[in-house]
């Protein structure tokens, strides 16, 4: 689907910076490039170079700045489009400016995601790999950003593909059989074909799933809630993790009225840290909200550390975490090991505290904290799990797509395990397989492909 108009936008972060990146894609590219810069003449320039010169305002050929220009003709492109990148100066004026620049000589600017739109309309990726162009922009660690290149290459599109095959060649044979119905076991060979088909290609779907929520902690982070009373380190803890002051660390209880969020990286694994509020009985108003929402931050978490001061003996509210915490996925501080030991390991066996949930630490020290990290990659990644190892990094729209495969196909092999006529049973069969298609955006609706796209940064 060739796009005729010539867009523009500008294709780095707004900011301060020593270069900032303005792109046009389409039928004009070069021709508006070419209107507004002062220099080689680019119509006549090779594919794939860059050139020296000045951009300046069409109308009054005032220089506006600097620049170098790649020029690259499509389909050698990303759009498979003729591109031009004008490489400015990086300060938000100057970007402005340059842009506006090509917005007079008639190129329009684009909507959010609209190169990749273009990259997807015209052959160039499918749609889990646009949608792998945003997650390698977002990604928070080394590992996430290497998920996101083995899917950007095509590693789930692959996968879909092979099962969309697979499941095409069965229908193509029912389909004949069912041309052909005066052969008297047609109906049961192809119903034993569709059986086998579907039970085939749903095991596979199941081991995408499966590996795929390895893929989902490196995509959204592991949602880590420190909870505990006030003044036992929790803050602290995220202060030395961040390595900022991100949270206002003081002996007076109750500082922390809210949540405090921030993504960390362990050992390349991205953590959304979430620094409750000190869990206690208070008539403040304002920390009793604080505690509330660290109740709740604390029932959705995938993983909670729960800090106890063993400089004292436990309180009830240490009791109450202890036990509400009990069916979670946890690892207790025992923090303040700087301090005179009071409360010890022993103490804690009554409440169902295993050993291998505990750690010493001491916030004031930093000492304990290699252990947590290694704790916290064990506990998800069995220590030894790689970003090369994650083959599918699915999102929420993959997931949903592939569990709705799945309960077509749960039909499909109910049906003919019940003797349902093939041609009802087909139904649901092709169901599936168009709903694989909607993954790689091979059968998919416009009105979802503007929702998707929409999400993406400008000049994206």
């Amino acid at each position: 689907m060739y796009q005729a108009d010539t867009i523009s936008a500008i294709s780095t972060a707004l900011g301060e910076g020593a270069i900032g990146i303005v792109r046009l894609s389409g039928d004009e590219a070069i021709e508006i490039a070419n209107q507004v810069f002062k220099g080689k003449d680019l119509n006549q320039v090779a594919s794939h170079t860059i050139h020296y010169g000045h951009i300046k305002n069409p109308r009054t050929a005032q220089v506006v700045d600097e620049v170098m220009v790649s020029v690259m003709r499509g389909p050698r492109s990303f759009t498979r489009e003729d591109i031009v990148e004008i490489n400015c100066h990086g300060g938000i004026v100057a970007v402005q400016r340059v842009l506006e620049m090509t917005l007079l000589a008639g190129a329009r600017l684009a909507e959010p995601g609209e190169f990749s739109k273009r990259a997807f309309l015209n052959g160039r990726i499918d749609l889990s790999q646009a949608e792998a162009t945003m997650d390698l922009i977002q990604a928070k660690t080394s590992k996430a950003m290497e998920a996101s290149v083995n899917q950007l290459q095509g590693s789930l599109s692959t996968k879909i593909r092979s099962l969309r095959h697979e499941m095409l060649q069965t229908l193509a044979q029912v389909e004949v059989t069912i041309d052909y119905p005066e052969y008297d076991d047609v109906e049961e060979l192809s119903s034993q074909q569709l059986n086998a088909t579907a039970k085939s290609v749903k095991q596979q779907i199941e081991k995408i799933l499966h590996q795929a929520q390895h893929g989902k902690l490196f995509r959204e982070g592991i949602n880590t809630a420190i909870i505990g009373r006030p003044n036992v380190g929790k803050s602290s803890l995220l202060n030395i993790l961040t390595g900022m002051e991100k949270a206002i660390v003081t002996e007076i209880a109750g500082t922390t009225r809210d949540t405090i969020e921030e993504y960390v990286n362990v050992r390349g694994v991205p953590l959304k840290l979430i620094d409750t509020a000190g869990i206690r009985q208070t008539d403040e108003v304002v920390e009793q909200i604080g505690v509330e929402k660290s109740r709740a931050v604390m029932e959705k978490a995938d993983l909670i550390i729960l800090v106890l001061n063993q400089s004292e003996a436990l309180q009830p509210v240490d009791i109450e975490l202890l036990k509400a915490t009990q069916a979670q996925n946890r690892i207790i501080l025992m923090n303040k090991q700087d301090l005179a030991p009071v409360l010890t390991s022993g103490m804690l066996a009554e409440y169902q505290v295993s050993e291998d949930e505990l750690l010493m630490t001491s916030m004031l020290n930093e000492s304990g904290l290699d252990a947590l990290e290694a704790q916290i990659e064990a506990r998800f990644f069995s220590g030894n799990l790689q970003a090369g190892d994650i083959n599918y990094l699915l999102n929420t729209r993959h997931t949903s797509l592939l569990q709705q495969a799945i309960d077509s196909l749960d039909e499909v092999i109910d049906a003919t395990e019940m003797s349902i006529p093939v041609d009802l049973i087909q139904i649901d069969f092709t169901k599936a397989w168009d709903l694989l298609g909607e993954i790689t955006g091979e059968s998919v609706q416009d009105e979802l492909l503007d929702k998707l796209f929409s999400q993406f940064c400008l000049g994206k």
